[in-house]
C-alpha cells in the first residue's frame, strides 16, 4: 500500500506553544476579502459570468452573456457592504487584514485610499479573483508578480502574504517563493497554528486559514439562515479555544465578504462576536502579518 506524500500529522498531541503575546489563550485574525470587481465577466474577456458566492441560487451559464444580478450583488459589496464593516471593526478597533484581488482597488477609489490609509495589512488574493489551480506555472508566476506590484502601485503598502481563491496549484507555493516578497502564505486549511514547510532552500511559513468559520456558508441555497447561527458558530469556536487555551493556545480566522455579511440583517453577527471576545481578557485580536513575525521572530530557527 502507497504511503502518501502528505502530512497527516503536522503538530500531533503535543503542538507547540505559540507564547502570543500578553500570554493570550487565543490570537484572533478577521479578514476581509476585497474581490468585488475582479470576477469572472465578459466584461473583463471571460467567457462566463461569475457564479460563487452570491445570493443569487443559480446564475447565466452562456458564454459570452454578462449576469446582471451576479453583478448587482457584487456592487453591493463595494458600495455598501465594504464600509459597513470596516467602519464597525474600526470604531471598536479590532485590528484586520485585507485580502485584496489586486483589480479590485481599480475599480473602487475610494475602497483603495482606505487600505492605502488604513494601519491594517494586505495579504494578495490574486491579481484577480480566479482559480490559480486552473493556471499553466507560466501563466500563474506572471499573475503573482502582476498582483503584487500593482497592489504596491496604488496603496504604497507591500502584500505581506499570499491567498489563493479557494485552492492554490502544485506550483503556487514555489513561485511564491521565487517571487521572494512574501512573508507567508495561507493556502491551506489543515491546522490551527502557522507552521513551518521545507522548500529546498529555506523554510516558508504558512498561516492557515479557515472556512468553517467564514460566511461563506450565507451562500445560498444552504448555509447560515441568519446572523445569530454565524454568531453562535464563531462564538462556540472561540469559547472551546479559549478554554483549551489554558493549555495549548491557538489561532482562530474570522472571514468575512462584503457582499455577504455586509448585509445590515447578518453584520450584527460581527458586533456580537466583537463584544463577546471584550468579554474574555486573554484574547490577541491581531493582523496577519502580525502572527507571521511573531512566529519569525519565536520559531524560525
Amino acid at each position: 500500500m502507497k504511503i502518501l506524500e502528505r502530512d497527516f500529522t503536522g503538530y500531533g498531541k503535543e503542538p507547540p506553544n505559540p507564547n502570543w503575546p500578553k500570554k493570550s489563550r487565543l490570537a484572533i485574525n478577521f479578514v476581509i476579502n476585497v474581490e468585488e470587481g475582479s470576477e469572472y465577466s465578459p466584461l473583463l474577456g471571460d467567457l462566463k459570468s461569475e457564479s460563487g458566492l452570491s445570493e443569487v441560487p443559480g446564475g447565466r451559464h452562456n458564454q459570452n452573456q454578462r449576469d446582471l444580478a451576479i453583478e448587482s450583488i457584487y456592487e453591493y459589496g463595494s458600495r455598501v457592504g465594504f464600509w459597513r464593516i470596516t467602519k464597525l471593526l474600526d470604531n471598536y478597533k479590532m485590528p484586520h487584514t485585507f485580502f485584496v484581488c489586486a483589480l479590485t482597488l481599480l475599480q473602487n477609489k475610494e475602497i483603495c485610499e482606505h487600505i492605502k490609509n488604513s494601519s491594517n495589512d494586505i495579504c494578495c488574493h490574486g491579481y484577480r479573483w480566479e482559480e490559480h489551480y486552473r493556471l499553466n506555472k507560466i501563466i500563474e508566476k506572471k499573475q503573482i508578480k502582476k498582483a503584487y506590484d500593482l497592489i504596491l502601485k496604488l496603496t504604497n503598502k507591500k502584500a505581506k502574504g499570499w491567498y489563493c481563491r479557494y485552492a492554490p496549484s502544485e506550483n503556487t507555493r514555489k513561485l511564491l517563493i521565487q517571487n521572494g516578497n512574501f512573508l507567508y502564505d495561507s493556502d491551506a486549511y489543515n491546522d490551527d497554528l502557522p507552521y513551518w514547510v521545507e522548500t529546498g532552500e529555506k523554510k516558508h511559513l504558512v498561516i492557515p486559514y479557515s472556512l468553517d468559520t467564514n460566511d461563506v456558508h450565507f451562500k445560498l441555497p444552504s448555509g447560515f439562515s441568519g446572523s445569530t447561527q454565524f454568531y453562535e458558530y464563531v462564538c462556540d469556536s472561540i469559547n472551546y479555544l479559549y478554554k483549551e487555551g489554558s493549555h495549548q493556545p491557538k489561532m482562530l480566522n474570522i472571514g468575512l465578504h462584503p457582499r455577504l455579511i455586509g448585509r445590515p440583517g447578518r453584520v450584527v453577527a460581527i458586533e456580537k462576536i466583537i463584544k463577546h471576545i471584550r468579554s474574555l481578557n486573554k484574547i490577541w485580536v491581531c493582523k496577519r502579518e502580525d502572527v507571521a513575525h511573531h512566529w519569525y521572530a519565536n520559531f524560525y530557527e
